[in-house]
């Protein structure tokens, strides 16, 4: 009788309309829009509206993300590290990994140098039109970071010297590492002793992952308050010089997308629309923030009912948000060729060849600095002789094409997991139709 009384109440709530987070997401993006457009028209109100109330309020949004990040991947790491079984099987889905990231990246410098050469962005740009910048902070930081470049440079960044200080930095290699080596080390503790602080661990994965649902309800308005900044603080008005930059590095990008990252799938038996559609979500978060640290967490949750094991999501997305950033990737090649044709400076063959070596190091380990990119391409010019203060003409639009950037960087690392688990032969393809069932309904 109770139950007979309830279910029209169910029935109720099952057709009340709801907004899905995606939707609620894109009407915070046009808003915000809407919002810096208004507030770029009026430069009076400009100032006070983005440090007063805008700037704080996307500010909120990034660091919820960042807050449940590292407990993430660390309880993550170590529960599928030590679900492995042995350390050569990780070993084995370490060096495929590093292995694929690797091949991707380059092809992805080299694309961005491809499209340099012939589209030249860089050409017939008039100097005097162009907004100056200083850049003076980041040679500074460039110097601070990438003085000691190379190899050994990237080891030492892994290996940390204090844990809990590299996890209150949010530094995601040294905490990678940790996380390895602790699984690794629990794998041989005895199972009366390893299933006790496996089961604690799972409980407080379980539990940031809820956490991660509660700061995803605030995701519409911190995409809001950040893309309001954006267009408050530039405009469309800024991208006229530069609109040929913009506009070859958007190609890059879709290119990349399409046909490297959508040929990839197909070999390895998806479909890269598919996964568009899986993790749209994630792709307007992503662009609207300038930030793949803030999607991290729920990027390796979908993976994963998707049908990769944990063993292989939990190891190959956090990697993958230091060593397989595609975007950034595609932009040193354009940017690089952007600041020598604007000066009038010809790289041959040679040049560009070291110039591939370079970026393939420069790209790695570098995530986690403020304003890396601008640290990677600082490195990258100096390597070539090139004059760094052409850098400073593009700072005013980079966030607009850091935002496809980051997106990129987020499809291609949650390609990566699919690729290694059917590398594997671990894939679970009856969960991933199952899931996208799910989705359908």
């Amino acid at each position: 009788m109770e139950s007979v009384m309830e279910s029209p109440q169910a029935e109720r709530a099952q057709r009340k309309p709801r907004i899905g987070l995606a939707w609620q997401i894109l009407i915070g993006l046009v808003v915000g829009i809407a919002i810096g457009l208004v507030l770029n028209r009026f430069p009076e109100f400009r100032e006070s509206a983005i440090n007063g109330f805008l700037q704080p309020a996307g500010d909120i949004f990034i660091r919820l993300i960042k807050m449940v990040v590292v407990p993430i991947v660390f309880t993550s790491m170590v529960m599928g590290i030590a679900g492995v079984g042995d350390g050569r099987a990780l070993g084995r889905i370490g060096l495929k990994t590093l292995i694929y990231f690797e091949v991707v990246t380059t092809i992805a410098i080299v694309l961005g140098l491809v499209l340099g050469n012939v589209l030249h962005p860089g050409l017939g740009t008039d100097l005097s039109q162009l907004g100056h910048t200083d850049i003076s902070r980041y040679q500074q930081t460039s110097q601070q970071t990438h003085g000691h470049h190379g190899f050994m440079a990237l080891l030492l960044s892994i290996i940390p010297d204090n844990i809990v200080m590299a996890m209150g930095r949010g530094d995601l290699l040294p905490v990678i590492f940790f996380s390895v080596l602790f699984g690794l080390g629990l794998q041989s503790v005895p199972a009366e002793y390893r299933k006790p602080v496996l089961a604690t661990f799972k409980g407080i994965g379980d539990a940031m992952f809820k956490v991660t649902g509660m700061v995803m309800r605030y995701a519409p308005f911190g995409v809001c308050a950040l893309i309001a900044v954006t267009v408050a603080s530039f405009g469309f008005g800024s991208l006229l010089p530069l609109i040929k930059l913009v506009a070859v590095t958007y190609l890059a990008i879709i290119l990349f997308a399409v046909f490297v990252l959508g040929v990839t799938a197909r070999l390895f038996g998806f479909n890269i629309f598919t996964l568009f559609r899986i993790i749209k979500d994630e792709l307007i978060i992503a662009f609207s923030t300038c930030s793949s640290a803030t999607v991290l967490p729920q990027l390796m949750k979908k993976m994963e009912d998707f049908g990769v094991p944990k063993s292989i999501t939990t190891f190959v997305v956090p990697t993958g948000y230091t060593f397989n950033l595609d975007g950034a990737s595609i932009y040193l090649g354009i940017g690089t060729l952007f600041v020598a044709q604007l000066y009038g400076v010809h790289l041959g063959l040679q040049e560009q060849i070291v110039l591939v070596l370079t970026m393939v190091v420069t790209s790695k380990g570098a995530a986690g600095v403020p304003g890396f990119m601008f640290v990677i391409l600082l490195t990258t010019l100096a390597s070539a002789g090139l004059p760094l203060e052409g850098l400073a003409f593009i700072a005013g639009v980079d966030r607009i094409m850091d935002m496809g950037r980051t997106a990129l960087n987020v499809v291609g690392n949650a390609l990566a997991p699919l690729v290694i688990a059917k590398w594997e032969g671990q894939y679970d393809a009856e969960k991933g139709r199952a899931y996208l069932e799910s989705l359908d309904a």
